[in-house]
């Protein structure tokens, strides 16, 4: 049986399993989106490029961390990570990062919460001061309130490409940011109570949400991005659009956790198992009414197409080469927004749809079906204080709701 590793692994390095060697080989691989970035990105093209690392998991691991991401983030940040210390020093806010960082409090987070909290104070510790200093150089007994809140202000607007006079908001971004340094400056005040001063300036700063609403797509569009995704050799997002469409799955589940096996799966072939992770709701979606007939015919051509060619691991998984699985390493799915943006535009689709767009279509149209709140509530799984706590979500009104969405749509 092959060895399973456990180690953890750096950014955009992956560990593929070599037949011939029976042992792990180690990969360094640079994202797409810095492969081939636009006309219009003034960092030009990325100098570093993929390369293979060897068997050794240590030798792998330090030229990742020493020299290939320092060089993939230099160009990222266009030199100003070349700024950060290799060692801060003690007091400044780059420290406080650094401390907290240590400790276990930020060790046992999932991976995903670790790289929000690391974004986070990137987008702060790098932002340059009137006098050219970096934020993160500055002494934390200087950052108080009159520095957080004009920094958040900035923080939110920043210029769309191209344009001089034109900004988009990052509110959202911005958010997490600020709730990450305050998790942070508290921590670090309980290590080190005689440096870091008590006064949290990142606490009880009144964040706003964002008021932007995802915008909602249209079944015409889902069609149109399906049919669009197969001409381009992408079927996999296309599916993917699909059954975010019918089975509201969020993209974080499609993409890392539905597995060929949860479709169809011999114990229970007349099912499928989906999971909600906002909620950990899991449940077994019928496919067939009581007649025999498909409730989800379209959807259910495509993964059966897809279980001929594989029996497990990820049902979706990328459409060339090794048939790798759409996120990194770390959980990030910018590959495939990017993908799925090539598709959108291609097809025509208006410039504010994304592949979240097409879950919020699938709400809308049960909405639009005049289903009922329990029909609703069993579909989506979404939990609701205004719905009665008796309501339950059974297989029956499964079958009635998807019934009754389906005679909203316009025949091909």
């Amino acid at each position: 049986m092959k060895a399973r590793s456990v180690q953890p692994l750096p950014r955009y390095t992956r560990r593929k399993w070599l037949k011939g060697s029976k042992t792990w080989g180690y990969f360094f691989e640079v994202p797409t989106w810095a492969r081939t970035p636009p006309a219009d990105d003034t960092r030009g093209p990325c100098p570093v490029t993929s390369e293979e690392l060897g068997t050794d998991y240590a030798a792998a691991v330090g030229r990742v961390e020493s020299v290939l991401l320092p060089q993939f983030d230099s160009w990222r940040t266009q030199g100003l990570s070349d700024l950060t210390p290799a060692i801060a020093t003690p007091g400044t806010l780059d420290w406080l990062f650094a401390t907290y960082k240590d400790t276990d409090e930020f060790k046992t987070l999932d991976r995903k919460t670790r790289n929000l909290h690391e974004d986070g104070f990137s987008l702060v510790c790098d932002y340059v001061l009137k006098d050219g200093r970096r934020l993160g150089t500055v002494q934390i007994s200087s950052i108080d309130t009159s520095v957080v809140d004009p920094l958040y202000e900035k923080l939110i607007k920043v210029p769309i490409k191209g344009e001089t006079t034109k900004f988009r908001e990052r509110r959202t971004t911005v958010n997490h940011a600020m709730k990450s340094c305050r998790r942070a400056w508290n921590v670090a005040y309980r290590r080190h109570p005689k440096t870091v001063p008590a006064a949290n300036p990142f606490s009880r700063m009144g964040l706003k949400g964002s008021k932007r609403l995802t915008p909602t797509a249209t079944y015409d569009e889902l069609i149109a991005a399906v049919s669009k995704a197969d001409e381009l050799g992408l079927s996999s997002l296309g599916t993917a659009m699909m059954l975010t469409w019918e089975w509201l799955q969020r993209e974080e589940h499609i993409f890392t956790s539905f597995d060929a096996g949860h479709y169809r799966p011999k114990d229970r072939p007349r099912e499928a198992k989906i999971v909600h992770p906002k909620n950990d709701e899991e449940v077994w979606v019928p496919l067939f009414d009581a007649g025999g007939r498909r409730l989800f015919p379209e959807l259910m051509d495509r993964l059966d197409a897809i279980r001929q060619e594989r029996i497990g691991g990820l049902m979706f998984v990328r459409d060339w080469g090794d048939r790798g699985p759409w996120p990194s390493k770390s959980g990030d799915l910018t590959l495939m927004r990017h993908k799925a943006k090539e598709i959108l535009l291609a097809a025509g689709i208006r410039s504010d749809i994304s592949f979240t767009s097409f879950r919020h279509g699938g709400l809308t149209e049960l909405g639009d079906a005049d289903l009922t709140d329990a029909q609703i509530r069993a579909l989506s799984r979404q939990k609701s204080t205004v719905l009665p706590r008796y309501v339950k979500r059974t297989e029956r009104q499964i079958i009635r709701g998807t019934k009754k969405r389906r005679t909203q749509r316009k025949p091909a």
